[in-house]
């Protein structure tokens, strides 16, 4: 077993970034399809990327409505722990608002607002569709 803090700070670090990455592919992937469209980007339109970025949408919507923290932030407040490092409490966003905003919403706040976007991005199926071309 590690028995090295800095190891599990780095590995928590680690666990932060990819939390920060997926937020940014969930986010920027929304923006890039519907500018997509008015900029005739067909990438946007690859199946593949459209898959893989409605279930990340979906299992966040999913894992709000069932009040379950998200795994990574599990897995980061554990890793600081095991460092003897402070955590947080809450989710990975709703920690992250809170620090920036100073403002701490209630649960159901992010549930509605992960639900709105998820069905943004369902919506643009309906707007930008999956394997076809633009005319």
């Amino acid at each position: 077993m590690m028995s090295n803090p800095g190891l599990w700070l780095l590995l928590a670090d680690a666990l932060l970034v990819i939390h920060v990455l997926f937020v940014a592919f969930v986010v920027l992937g929304l923006l890039a399809v519907y500018a997509g469209y008015f900029l005739n980007w067909q990438w946007v339109r690859n199946r593949v990327f459209r898959i893989v970025h409605l279930g990340a949408i979906g299992y966040v919507v999913v894992q709000s409505w069932l009040g379950a923290v998200c795994p990574l932030t599990t897995w980061e407040m554990a890793l600081r722990a095991e460092a003897g490092a402070a955590t947080y409490a809450g989710s990975f966003i709703q920690h992250w608002l809170q620090s920036l905003l100073y403002h701490n919403a209630p649960d159901w706040v992010f549930m509605a607002v992960y639900t709105v976007f998820g069905g943004l991005v369902l919506a643009s199926w309906s707007m930008v569709r999956p394997g076809q071309r633009q005319r």
